[in-house]
């Protein structure tokens, strides 16, 4: 099939370095508030890629629970395919892509595990019927079938009852801690806007403008 014909013309704001926050925590929390405004379906989902040890680069979609100026947290299971890759490799990237709003952000960081009192604190807000299923799947592991996980579900139920539903060791958060941030901003006749924040040895943003 031929998508040589699939094309849009972008017709935004022009993204300048004046119209830039120093910080690009802060200038992310401002377009993120821009794309949850759009009304955009899950404006929190990221793809988030990893390297395995055999340096083949893998990709799949993360939802971002929170961010700060420490990082940007998700949450999985510890024995996840995207976990042992991080465990070999800690460096990571996620991509924001606000198609919509012709919007895209690369983090571009080191993937640190969180404490376990943060994750037990994101994990006591989750509806009770997630934090079953966070018990339940093995996590990248090969199934016979779904009707092994609708099984298990259902005994889990019914151990943990009306009460109180642990956290589990194998299951938490990991903050990317970003090396470097860029917004990119769609722009006519493919002309984009891109600014790089890198960070600096002395801990602080260095701003470059770079070709589209």
């Amino acid at each position: 099939m031929d998508l040589g014909d699939f094309r849009e013309q972008y017709t935004p704001k022009a993204l300048t370095r004046e119209s830039l926050n120093a910080d690009p925590v802060q200038q992310f929390g401002l377009w993120f508030e821009d794309a949850c405004a759009a009304d955009l379906p899950e404006p929190n989902a990221a793809s988030l890629a990893t390297v395995d040890g055999a340096q083949q680069p893998a990709l799949r979609t993360v939802l971002l629970k929170y961010f700060d100026s420490k990082g940007f947290v998700f949450f999985t299971n510890y024995e996840s395919a995207k976990a042992r890759h991080i465990a070999q490799n800690p460096l990571v990237a996620l991509l924001f892509p606000w198609v919509a709003l012709h919007r895209q952000v690369i983090i571009r960081g080191e993937a640190i595990k969180i404490s376990g009192a943060e994750s037990l604190k994101y994990f006591l807000s989750r509806p009770r019927e997630h934090q079953i299923g966070a018990w339940v799947s093995n996590q990248s592991s090969v199934i016979s079938s779904r009707k092994i996980l609708e099984l298990k579900f259902e005994e889990m139920k019914r151990k943990f009852g009306e009460g109180k539903i642990p956290l589990p060791s194998f299951w938490g958060g990991y903050r990317v801690e970003p090396h470097s941030v860029e917004f990119w901003q769609g722009q006519p006749s493919r002309l984009h806007d891109r600014f790089l924040y890198q960070r600096t040895e002395s801990d602080a943003w260095q701003i470059e403008c770079l070709a589209p």
